[in-house]
């Protein structure tokens, strides 16, 4: 973490069940260099607290999700709001799961150290492994390259169907590099990045490769922690193109928690 890192706190107050729409905000950004971003939790969903989550996402309306540890990763689909799985595949126990991402109906899903990329169709049929140059974090896509993080400062840009390195972003905030950048959302040209072994996630300008805002969520990882005492860091972060709702997560947690922000 940078020195220019601030904190903001957030007041959080939601229903533990049903989306509620009508709910008062729920944080207030504190001064600071970077703007804090506020957000009003709108719902809570289940989540399945035997995932190690490593990536959430959307698509077709279904939630996808990677889990990691070795012997336990998996790739899995479900229902938001019953948390009924419909589909999932075990991954082989000499992986570990990590970020994952869909592009054009194919599913790639990285792993940790083991520099093999998954490829699966929508039926998580498993296509090929493609080589991958980097320690696997997170990923998500832009529409045209996959975007992938290795816990450092940089992001690194993909040809999706080989998996060759095209560029490399480096991002910083205040002039300083930005560590441990983990699961990525891109959204209309942002990235919404976790910040591993934190509760930030940070609001990052693709352009300049800049950190232009951050959201603190300190008080989600307090109420996953106090319905589950082995809930783990702050980790998943997916985006409802449709609802233009951000729905995030943490390892091992028991709830998903629609947010509602300021894009």
């Amino acid at each position: 973490m940078t020195g220019a890192a601030i904190i903001a706190l957030f007041l959080y107050s939601c229903s533990s069940n049903d989306a509620n729409p009508n709910s008062e905000p729920t944080s207030q950004p504190a001064t600071s260099t970077v703007p804090a971003i506020s957000y009003t939790v709108t719902g809570s969903f289940p989540h399945d607290t035997s995932s190690y989550t490593e990536a959430l996402l959307f698509y077709n309306g279904q939630l996808l999700e990677s889990g990691g540890n070795y012997g336990s990763s998996k790739l899995f689909q479900y229902d938001l709001k019953s948390g009924k799985t419909s589909k999932s595949i075990k991954l082989d126990p000499r992986f570990f799961g990590e970020g994952a991402c869909v592009f054009r109906d194919t599913i790639y899903q990285m792993t940790w150290r083991e520099k093999t990329v998954l490829v699966y169709d929508k039926a998580f049929n498993k296509i090929k492994e493609l080589p991958l140059p980097i320690e696997g974090w997170g990923l998500t896509t832009d529409g045209t390259n996959l975007i992938a993080s290795d816990g450092s400062s940089n992001l690194y840009f993909f040809e999706p169907t080989t998996f060759r390195l095209l560029r490399t972003q480096g991002i910083t905030e205040a002039g300083m590099p930005v560590s441990n950048i983990n699961e990525l959302e891109y959204i209309d040209g942002i990235i919404y990045a976790n910040q591993y072994q934190t509760n930030t996630i940070l609001k990052i300008d693709l352009n300049s490769g800049q950190v232009i805002g951050k959201m603190d969520l300190s008080a989600l990882d307090q109420r996953a922690k106090a319905q589950y005492a082995n809930s783990e860091v702050l980790n998943g972060i997916a985006y409802d193109s449709t609802s233009k709702k951000l729905y995030v997560t943490g390892k091992n947690w028991p709830e998903i928690y629609e947010l509602q922000i300021a894009y």
